[in-house]
Order: C-alpha cells, then structure tokens, then sequence
C-alpha cells in the first residue's frame, strides 16, 4: 500500500470531526472522498497532508509515518491543492511554478537546470505555454487551477492531494481538469486523493470512493458498488435513479426529491 491510515480521530475543540477512520490506498489510484457537509472530507485531506495532526492514529507513506518524516521528504512524497490558496496573484504563472521545485532545494540553493526543465515539463503537461508569463489575475478560473495543478507536478510527488478542485469552476473547466487529473495519473502512474461533491464525477473519474458520514467511513468500494438508491437516501437524503454510463463504464444517477 502507498498510503495506509489507521484508526484516525481528529477533532475541532470540543468536536470529534474524524472518529476512527482507516483506510488504505493503493499506488496509481484515484480515490474520491465524498459525504455531506460537515463529514469530515477536507479534515480527513488536511490529516493526510500532515497539515493537521490527529489525536489519535497514524498515517504512512511507504511504511513511513509522515509525522515522523522531514518536512521536505512529504513534500517530495505529497502535493496538496488547497481550496484556499494564499499566494499572491500578482505573480506569473512560471514564477507560480517555480515555487514547487523549493522541496527539492538545499538552504540558499537557486534553481538549477534541471529545476528549470521540470518547471517547462509541468507547465507543458498541464497545456500552459502561452501563459507562462502571464500573472494569475488576467486567467479564468479554471486556467489559474492549471497553474496551481502544475506548481503541484513541479514537485514531482508521488501522491497528489486536491480538496474540492471543481469548485466555483463551470462544467466545461470542471470536465477539463478532472480529464487532465485522469491523464496524469495513467501516464505517471500519479497516485490521486480528492475531495469530490459532484457524485457522477466521483463515479466516473475514480477507481474507488470513499463515503464519510458523520465522521466515520459508510463505505468504501469502487463506483459500481458505492452510487445505488442505498447511498442516495442514507447518506445524502435524496431520491434518485441509477443508470449506466456505457461510454465511460461507470453509473450515474439523476435526483428526483429531496427525502
């Protein structure tokens, strides 16, 4: 397993958010974490990045628990994309990505050639060229959660970490990333964790789900077996059809009412 996690409890004050949870994840995956509002999604993401420590549990890399490791070998390990991201945007896109190789670098170390050359890589894979040097501020929304997704490849990470990477994006821009998330992940075998609320997205785009409700896995299994009428009324108090997307082997289902 590339990364397991035993037994996780993480709590807010007085709140338990995370209450035992497990699972592991297989290299070259696409795992997408689903639930209602207030499951404990992004806190779970957040735990896996090491940006917050649980109370209680572990999380490993390898067999390595990342609380114990370096901060800069996770970073070479992990990439995380935030919801809510602090660097300024009047920077260019190059300068953007840039900022991924620093894991890489030694104490007053500037970037070298090959540092260089992985910027060029991760802006070409993520179809950016034209805007290299243009600032964040003059891109659409889904053109500036490109630049973000490729300071992210620039780290050349093992695991890629993304909380809710659709959001505030209209369906075309949507669409695009979660194409080009599922692009990379098969051709560099890139290991993917995200935080999703688009149900058929999840179900088309993932190898498995991961359904949290109240803190704790409802279940954990692949697209076909986790989208039923079961979910939809237990965990998301909807009504709905399922059916069967046969172009992209995956199910989908349409609303009806709220529960």
């Amino acid at each position: 397993m590339l990364i397991r996690v035993e037994n996780l409890h993480v709590s807010y004050g007085q709140k338990e958010v995370l209450k035992g949870v497990s699972l592991n994840v297989e290299k070259g995956q696409i795992v997408s974490i689903i639930g209602p509002n207030g499951s404990g999604k992004s806190t779970l993401l957040k735990t896996l990045s090491r940006c917050i420590k649980p109370m209680k549990g572990q999380v490993y890399i390898e067999n390595q628990n990342i609380f114990k490791m370096p901060t800069k070998l996770v970073a070479k390990k992990m990439a995380i994309l935030p919801q809510i991201k602090n660097i300024p945007t009047d920077i260019t896109v190059g300068e953007l990505v840039s900022y991924g190789r620093y894991p890489h670098l030694k104490f007053g170390q500037r970037l070298e050639k090959k540092d260089y050359e992985t910027i060029d890589w991760a802006i070409e894979r993520t179809r950016l060229e034209k805007f290299k040097d243009r600032h964040l501020m003059t891109l659409s929304g889904g053109e500036q959660q490109r630049a973000w997704l490729a300071m992210s490849l620039a780290q050349e990470p093992e695991i890629l970490l993304l909380d809710e990477p659709t959001t505030f994006l209209d369906i075309s821009y949507q669409l695009e990333l979660l194409e080009l998330v599922k692009e990379l992940n098969e051709t560099l075998r890139l290991t993917v964790v995200m935080v999703l609320h688009d149900l058929n997205q999840a179900a088309r785009f993932s190898d498995n789900i991961l359904v949290l409700k109240d803190g704790q896995i409802w279940e954990y299994n692949s697209p076909n077996i986790i989208l039923n009428e079961r979910l939809l009324r237990d965990v998301f108090r909807v009504k709905g059809h399922i059916y069967q997307d046969e172009i992209n082997r995956c199910p989908y289902f349409i609303p009806c009412s709220a529960k």
